[in-house]
């Protein structure tokens, strides 16, 4: 009600000013000479009063001006963006269909200009004459309403006039969508009075059914499976991109087929098949596609909000310290990207592999990296970076072309595996070395003085009662 107050007082300063301006312009007869007539607006529309049209416009030219030329005026001086919003919605709040036209010889007629738009018909935007009087209705489209769903262009809410019937329905809903077959049967869902009973009313898709205030109308129809079923493929295979596929019926090897096959540079062992959730994630964090533009792929908010759902459930039945919060945060975004995942590629070199009979799913992504011929080494080494792979040597041999050990470096040197990425300690007999394994190298953490002086002081906070305990026993049992 605020809202409506200030577009109000906003529409009476309008109208002052158009007043205003035509009379400075022109006097009746330059208006008439000009082929100018007289049009007045009244009802429920965001402006009321009378303006200027030319004897060539019809009704939908001239409310649209008007419409555009008022939205313009109260909208231009607001920068806060909340209250434009707010104010573009009044704006919108009105109806185009059951709008009066009521001519100075007293004749009305009952104009839709929301048909109009659909199927051209001018009876329902006839030309304006000098004097005529436009009032919109009431636009009270939460009670006086019916809606429109299923197997139609355009679904929807539309505002009810007395005498629809299904037919109207129907075309107000841009008419039924040819992407469906066989639609032949309209469900008309219509509750009692007092919402407490409903009625199904079962009809044939060409019937001329009276509706009534409030009616729920299905248009009924399998819903089409002919979709963008896809499987993005990146990496190394000879047709990387986008591969179409079935619903629920294409294999893994099907897909590598249909993307040129593996090129001799792919990596099996680092390749992986992401799904669900965790290749939607991929999408915009691996290969930074704005999702907010392909709201289709994935919502962007929606992401956070299951991130943040997700953590919560880990966290509700957990005895998790403070101290372990930060690093299990860590494990479990992983988890969820990783999530679908739970297989590598390495097995499709096998000619009898199952796993080339997986069915893939629309929205999975397969990576496919290339061979690394390196192992890097980084960490307390001079040069960290690649080395040339060289099989069946150990990791001093890696550290040595990278420089060798620095100053700080310390003894506990990792393997990290490059498929698995598990951390294994350099210096165990088990331990080999293959292409794409990384080599940590950890500083030995330089303590200062002060640290090591709070260390002390903390140990001697500890060990003080203690001896303390030590003595009296040992007084106690001289005594003894």
């Amino acid at each position: 009600m605020k809202m409506k107050k200030i577009i109000f007082a906003f529409t009476f300063l309008f109208i002052s000013i158009s007043s205003a301006q035509i009379d400075d312009r022109f006097g009746l007869d330059e208006f008439m000479k000009a082929g100018t007539i007289s049009v007045t607006i009244g009802g429920d529309f965001p402006i009321n009063g009378t303006f200027p049209a030319l004897v060539t416009e019809r009704v939908d030219h001239f409310i649209s001006r008007i419409y555009e030329e008022t939205r313009v005026n109260l909208t231009r001086p607001i920068t806060d963006p909340e209250l434009l919003s707010r104010m573009e919605e009044e704006l919108k709040d009105f109806s185009l269909r059951e709008i009066k036209l009521i001519r100075s010889s007293g004749e009305t007629l009952i104009l839709d200009i929301q048909k109009f738009r659909l199927n051209g018909d001018f009876s329902n935007n006839p030309y304006l004459r000098n004097d005529d009087v436009i009032v919109f209705p009431t636009n009270d489209i939460e009670r006086n309403f019916f809606t429109v769903e299923g197997a139609v262009n355009n679904p929807g809410k539309f505002y009810f006039v007395e005498g629809d019937n299904l037919q109207d329905a129907i075309e107000l809903a841009g008419g039924i969508n040819k992407a469906f077959e066989n639609v032949e049967q309209v469900d008309i869902y219509r509750l009692s009075y007092d919402g407490q009973q409903m009625n199904v009313v079962k009809s044939n898709v060409n019937e001329n059914i009276p509706l009534k205030r409030g009616d729920r109308i299905v248009v009924v129809a399998d819903e089409t499976q002919k979709k963008e079923y896809s499987v993005l493929v990146v990496g190394e295979v000879y047709l990387p991109g986008r591969i179409p596929i079935t619903k629920n019926n294409t294999t893994l090897d099907e897909v590598i087929k249909m993307a040129g096959g593996l090129r001799e540079t792919a990596s099996l062992k680092r390749a992986r098949l992401y799904s669900g959730n965790s290749a939607k994630l991929l999408l915009e964090l691996q290969f930074g596609l704005d999702l907010k533009q392909r709201p289709e792929l994935f919502n962007a908010e929606l992401n956070e909000r299951f991130l943040l759902f997700e953590d919560m459930l880990m966290y509700r039945m957990s005895n998790i310290t403070e101290e372990d919060s930060n690093y299990f945060f860590i494990e479990n975004q992983l988890r969820i990207l990783s999530e679908g995942s739970s297989f590598n590629l390495v097995d499709l070199s096998n000619p009898e592999s199952e796993l080339k009979n997986y069915i893939v799913h629309d929205g999975d992504i397969l990576l496919i990296p290339q061979k690394k011929k390196t192992v890097f080494v980084f960490g307390q080494v001079a040069r960290p970076g690649h080395v040339e792979y060289k099989e069946g040597y150990d990791y001093t041999y890696y550290i040595e072309k990278a420089g060798g050990f620095g100053e700080y470096s310390e003894d506990d040197v990792m393997i990290i595996k490059g498929d698995t990425r598990n951390w294994i300690p350099a210096d165990r007999d088990d331990v080999v070395i293959e292409e794409g394994d990384y080599i940590w190298v950890p500083k030995d953490p330089v303590r200062s003085f002060d640290f090591l002086m709070r260390r002390l002081s903390n140990y001697l906070s500890i060990v003080g009662p203690i001896a303390t305990i030590i003595l009296l026993v040992l007084q106690l049992t001289q005594r003894n």
